[in-house]
């Protein structure tokens, strides 16, 4: 399973990110080899609403961060 989130324009913190096995079958994660990737793009004109701006709930967040789920 692979699940895409974007950084958003003004985005500050440590990035955390989980991976997770959902097969009964085993992985293997080897160390020194990639397992994933950030591409960095460049926008044409700046957002007019910012992650900071809407005061994003992993703003500035430091470690290992668990998932903040609203109920």
């Amino acid at each position: 399973m692979v699940n895409v989130t974007p950084f958003e324009p003004e985005w500050e913190g440590h990035v955390t990110f989980s991976v997770v096995n959902l097969t009964p079958s085993p992985v293997k994660i080897y160390a020194n080899e990639g397992i994933a990737q950030v591409l960095f793009l460049k926008a044409e004109s700046v957002c007019d609403i910012s992650y900071k701006d809407k005061k994003g709930k992993y703003q500035g967040s430091t470690g290992i961060t668990h998932s903040k789920i609203e109920q």
